[in-house]
């Protein structure tokens, strides 16, 4: 194969992130509703029969099927499976950034404006709902507190093949966890990270 047809076969493709298909990706929305006259932000309690995460706060969201056409309709899919409600409900969506997780994840957030309709949430996932004003988080900073990974390699690791052996010097990662604390409630981690990413954008 000569230079040209091998750079002709490269620039034929998109890029995209390397390893992308060895990632889970999701899709959430961060809803927002009109109560007394003021935007909220909608919140879920995940039910506690689930499997991971029982009893904590996040957002409507799941995984992205294949035969979704894109990331905002399996975030809109969710929230009407999750809150039922139906999908007309959901009257504007907006990309959020997506976020690449330390934990094999892609996670594709949106924000979304619900309708003033009667929510009637799935009780297999979902606890209980409560919403937020939108202005008190514009008024609230998040409490920032750091979490660090370090490498363990397997025992079959083959340190004879690096410069260093056992002695080689891994970099330990350092992730940032946000907490936001209303009344008795605590969101944090993914959510309150989505939470605060669009409140900057929304504050800027």
């Amino acid at each position: 194969m000569d230079v040209k047809a091998l750079l002709d076969k490269i620039n034929k493709r998109t890029p995209t992130i390397l390893g992308i298909n060895q990632f889970s990706q999701f899709a959430i929305l961060v809803p927002l509703i009109e109560k007394e006259g003021e935007l909220h932000v909608l919140f879920e309690v995940r039910s506690a029969d689930l499997r991971r995460q029982p009893g904590e706060i996040c957002f409507p969201g799941g995984r992205v099927e294949k035969e979704d056409p894109n990331e905002a309709y399996t975030a809109v899919r969710e929230t009407t499976e999750e809150l039922g409600i139906d999908a007309s409900a959901v009257i504007a969506t907006a990309p959020l950034d997506y976020m690449v997780s330390p934990f094999g994840t892609v996670i594709h957030p949106f924000v979304g404006v619900i309708k003033d309709v009667p929510l009637k949430p799935n009780a297999s996932e979902v606890g209980e709902i409560f919403t937020v004003p939108l202005s008190y988080f514009k008024e609230q900073k998040p409490d920032i507190h750091n979490v660090t990974f370090k490498v363990e390699p397997g025992k079959d690791f083959p340190f004879h093949h690096i410069i260093g052996g056992e002695d080689y010097e891994w970099q330990a990662r350092h992730m940032e966890e946000y907490f936001y604390y209303y009344e008795d409630r605590v969101i944090w981690g993914l959510t309150a990270r989505i939470l605060a990413h669009f409140l900057e954008l929304t504050n800027n």
